[in-house]
């Protein structure tokens, strides 16, 4: 078990906590503006341990309220259930970052009840996922996860990036209906300067969505969620 990274300690990842960041290695996605490129081509910034990360928690006990997996795809690795055992055994909650590309893996970590929130990003309705991800009835794969994480997460949210062309109003309205009745919906605003994994991708066209779209889409969604918000 090695861990590609570790930010010790974040305001924003885990919602209404004080928390630290784990960052496994490798994506099974090839979404073209994802800002983690290197930990999604299987590269390690840093090697760490699982006696490193238990050593590190230990010592912040009473600073840090939470735990964030996140890479890359945490799911792919068989390992990220022993990883959430060690960091519940220490009383930290966890908050898993998932594609929902492995909902066998969901279920097993639901199933224990080794984390506390999931966060799933849906990148495009769920029939149109073939500039982010080539594995085959993907669509049905990721119809389980949301069924899944919304049946059995003691807390989740759905994120959608927002970057054109992917983003439109129609792309939204879709996505917001495949996840109705959902708790919270999250249209997440693109870093124009953050490196992508497809170099090109900032520089053949201006990916933003500006402010007054941004709540065009939040008003789209709203209807079809409990709540809906743009961050």
């Amino acid at each position: 078990m090695l861990m590609a990274g570790l930010q010790k300690n974040s305001f924003i990842d885990y919602p209404g906590k004080i928390s630290c960041v784990l960052f496994t290695t490798g994506c099974n996605f090839v979404c073209p503006y994802c800002h983690n490129a290197d930990l999604a081509r299987g590269e390690y910034p840093q090697r760490l341990g699982l006696d490193e990360i238990t050593a590190f928690l230990r010592s912040r006990r009473g600073m840090l309220e939470g735990v964030v997996i996140t890479g890359g795809e945490p799911t792919l690795h068989d390992w990220v259930v022993d990883l959430c055992k060690a960091i519940k055994s220490l009383n930290y909650p966890v908050k898993l970052d998932t594609n929902g590309s492995r909902p066998d893996v969901l279920d097993r970590l639901f199933q224990k009840e080794l984390i506390d929130f999931v966060a799933m990003d849906i990148k495009a309705p769920l029939e149109v996922y073939g500039p982010f991800c080539r594995t085959p009835r993907i669509h049905e794969t990721l119809t389980e996860s949301i069924q899944l994480i919304m049946g059995s997460a003691p807390d989740y949210e759905f994120r959608t990036t927002c970057a054109a062309p992917f983003a439109t109003r129609e792309t939204i309205e879709a996505i917001a209906r495949t996840i109705e009745g959902a708790r919270c919906y999250v249209l997440q605003r693109f870093n124009r300067r953050a490196a992508c994994l497809d170099p090109e991708f900032n520089r053949r066209q201006d990916p933003t969505i500006y402010e007054d779209e941004m709540k065009r889409f939040q008003t789209l969604a709203k209807p079809f969620v409990q709540r809906c918000i743009i961050r």
